[in-house]
Parts: structure tokens; sequence; C-alpha cells
């Protein structure tokens, strides 16, 4: 389902009913928690801004560095953290630490976790996710890659 949200706000008013709670749920955890510096853009993502890391994205210098983002998918919400792409560490943190809360391993593609279950969602986990890494550690990281 293509949602072309000109806001969080309205992308998530957009979204189906069954989904815009958890949408918004996640949405709020991550904010929560966003470390300073990184910035929320509309259809839903956190970046390092232009302000802070002026070279932007490599794919195309006019976009800020991307960090994490949410979506609204055909069949599932789904949270993009550049993080548990980026660094094993985190990823296997990550996937231990799902597991030990849920009870099993997360549906995931190399930086997109998967909840097809909305009352399943982990808040606190993608709450602590989001702490992991600071502007500047995550600017590092990509500069080294």
């Amino acid at each position: 389902m293509q949602i072309e949200g000109s806001s969080p706000e309205q992308y998530i008013s957009e979204a189906p009913a069954e989904r815009r709670e958890a949408l918004q749920n996640l949405r709020n955890i991550i904010l929560d928690n966003l470390p300073k510096g990184f910035e929320e853009i509309k259809m839903i993502g956190y970046v390092v801004p232009h302000s802070i890391f002026p070279e932007g994205y490599h794919c195309d210098p006019k976009l800020p560095l991307p960090f994490a983002h949410l979506a609204n998918q055909k069949n599932y919400l789904a949270l993009y953290h550049s993080g548990i792409y980026a660094d094993a560490e985190l990823r296997n943190w990550f996937i231990k630490s799902y597991k030990s809360m849920t009870g099993k391993k997360p549906d995931m593609g190399k930086s997109c976790v998967r909840f097809r279950n909305m009352q399943q969602i982990p808040y606190n986990l993608i709450g602590e996710l989001m702490t992991r890494f600071s502007v500047e550690e995550w600017v590092a990281l990509y500069q080294n890659r």
C-alpha cells in the first residue's frame, strides 16, 4: 500500500485503521528515545541533517544521511534501521533481545524488522534500539564503511 503523506501525522492517518495505533506508538517510542541531533522527516524517517553531516547520503548527496524509517507495507508495518544492517554486534544484540522478550526470532531482512501482529510489537526494545547510536557514532560508522 503506497501512502504519500506530507507529514508523519498525515502518513499515519492514511494507514489502515487497524495499524494506525501501532504506527503512532512506534513513532512515539522512537521520538522519545531518538538521540539528540537526529531529525524526523515526512514519510516517517529519521536522519542526520545536512547541518550536522553536509555530505549527505552517498547515493544522493541532496538527501540527508538516513538512520531509520517506519513504513506501512501491504502485509505488515516495517522498521528500517540502518544500524542493524551496518553493525553486526547491534544486529546480534537485537535478535537475542527480541527472542528473549517475545519468545521468537524477529521477522527481519537486512535492515528491516517486520511487524505482522500489531499486538506483539516490543516497543520498549525498539526504544532501546534507537538509543544505541549517537549521531556522531552513526556518522563515524557510515564514513568508515
